[in-house]
C-alpha cells in the first residue's frame, strides 16, 4: 500500500462545540454535509465514512486506513461539521497505541478566543488556536484540509 501524501495545518477558534453548537451558526448543512460524505467516499484514504451516525449526528466521521501510518497510530479520523452559515469545525485526530492522542481543528464560527476562522494547532489543538481565513465553498476547505493531511502522513514516512 503506498501512503498518501498528506499534511496537517489547522486554523480554527473553538467554543465547545462537542458540548452543542456555538450561538449564531445556524443549523447543520444536512445537505453539504451528505456531499462532503460522498466525497470522502470516494477516496481511497478512508476505510469507512459515516454520515450522521448515531454517537454523532450532527457530523460526517472518516475513519482513515490507518495502513497509511506507522504501526504505533491506532486510529486516525476526521469529524466534519458544516453549518447552514458556512461556518464549520473540522477534527483530525491521530490515537496512538500508547494512548497519545495528536490532533488540530480547522474552525469558522463565534467565539470568544479567536477570531471567527481560526485554526487550532497540534499536537492537542490547543485554545486560542492561530486567525486563518478559509474559503466560502466546502470544496475548497475539505481540499485544503486533505491536502495539509496528506502532508502529514507523507512525513512519516520521509
Amino acid at each position: 500500500m503506498q501512503p498518501v501524501v498528506t499534511s496537517c495545518r489547522v486554523t480554527g477558534r473553538r467554543k465547545s462545540m462537542s458540548e452543542g453548537e456555538p450561538d449564531d451558526v445556524g443549523g447543520i448543512d444536512s445537505d453539504v454535509l451528505e456531499r462532503i460524505g460522498r466525497r470522502l467516499r470516494g477516496s481511497s484514504r478512508f476505510l469507512s465514512v459515516e454520515y450522521r451516525p448515531v454517537y454523532a449526528p450532527n457530523a460526517v466521521i472518516a475513519e482513515f486506513d490507518v495502513g497509511y501510518f506507522p504501526a504505533a497510530v491506532d486510529r486516525a479520523y476526521l469529524r466534519i461539521r458544516w453549518f447552514q452559515t458556512d461556518d464549520f469545525n473540522v477534527h483530525y485526530s491521530e490515537q496512538y497505541r500508547d494512548g497519545t492522542i495528536w490532533e488540530c481543528r480547522w474552525d469558522r464560527h463565534p467565539n470568544e478566543h479567536n477570531d471567527r476562522a481560526h485554526f487550532h494547532p497540534p499536537p492537542d489543538a490547543s485554545t486560542p488556536g492561530a486567525d486563518r481565513q478559509f474559503d466560502r465553498d466546502w470544496r475548497a476547505v475539505l481540499s485544503h484540509v486533505l491536502s495539509t493531511l496528506d502532508e502529514r502522513i507523507q512525513s512519516f514516512w520521509e
